[in-house]
């Protein structure tokens, strides 16, 4: 059911995070949306690896829970949430058609970290 994952890293500072994984670790970036104005999402890719950063204003404050989430992806984004529904998990976010392409939805294990499961339109 499930093809791939990756880790997304949440921060309140995107572009300070894209200098440092791209200038300092060596990443290289293979995705950024959307493509004009400031990023709210980059892909980055290190040998087989791969990294999202992610824009958000509320990552990393003190009061901040949540600074990563792993995304996995699936061939149907909806059956993929019945089943971590039916497992148990907390489906924070229903599954919706993304702008990008994408069909979305955020689940939390049962420990609290979120997943964010995806497929592609």
């Amino acid at each position: 059911m499930f093809t791939e994952a990756f880790p997304i890293v949440t921060t309140p500072d995107l572009p300070r995070l894209i200098a440092f994984y791209r200038g300092v670790v060596g990443f290289e970036q293979t995705y950024r949306f959307p493509d004009d104005g400031d990023p709210e999402f980059v892909a980055l890719r290190l040998g087989n690896s791969e990294l999202g950063l992610a824009a958000d204003p509320k990552a990393g404050g003190p009061s901040s829970v949540h600074r990563w989430e792993l995304c996995v992806y699936a061939d149907d984004c909806d059956e993929a949430v019945g089943t971590l529904r039916a497992a148990g998990a907390a489906v924070t976010e229903e599954p919706v058609d993304q702008p990008w392409g994408e069909r979305s939805a955020r689940v939390e294990d049962p420990d609290g970290n979120r997943l964010l499961v995806l497929s592609r339109l």
